[in-house]
């Protein structure tokens, strides 16, 4: 996923408190922070929320973004801290509860679809599963998931691998 450069003009009108130049900074990142947030959340209008959240945040911080180059993994680190924050709520124990909770059974022969990862997905702890919906979901390489989530390359690696081990375990996939 290839990112254009912005201009340090369009960067430095922002950061002046230019909302049109802060628009085409952020433009290109939501889309990207949809997805993550979707990933995270499983649920779409709490995706929507978090985006929003996290871009108004960003508006609020952009003067503290030191190297510009690095926009769109703090971006999307603020997205994520978004989304944690939603999980803790009282709705999401609940909701989490009432869905995720329950064991997922796949039968070695079925196919697996969508609905039976994303619970699967939404069952995992919240670093596992940051890791593996920037990887899978976002196609992020290691070292930019490693500064979204403030990690050595080396820890997102292994988290990277316990969760996917974890995913196949809950999903009942083994490898052959």
């Amino acid at each position: 996923m290839a990112v254009q450069p912005v201009p340090t003009t369009v960067i430095a009108a922002a950061k002046d408190g230019d909302e049109v130049a802060f628009e085409t900074l952020i433009r290109p990142l939501l889309e990207p922070g949809y997805r993550l947030a979707g990933g995270m959340l499983q649920d779409h209008q709490g995706a929507e929320d978090a985006v929003q959240e996290a871009a108004l945040k960003a508006w609020r911080r952009l003067r503290q973004l030191r190297d510009e180059s690095q926009i769109r993994p703090w971006f999307l680190a603020i997205v994520a801290n978004e989304c944690r924050s939603a999980r803790r709520t009282r709705w999401s124990s609940v909701i989490k509860t009432a869905v995720f909770d329950k064991p997922v059974e796949v039968s070695t022969d079925s196919v697996v679809t969508g609905m039976e990862l994303r619970r699967s997905l939404g069952g995992l702890d919240q670093k596992k599963r940051l890791v593996l919906v920037l990887r899978f979901y976002l196609d992020l390489p290691l070292e930019e998931i490693a500064v979204i989530t403030q990690a050595s390359v080396h820890a997102v690696e292994g988290q990277l691998q316990r969760g996917v081990h974890e995913l196949r375990q809950r999903m009942g996939v083994h490898r052959g």
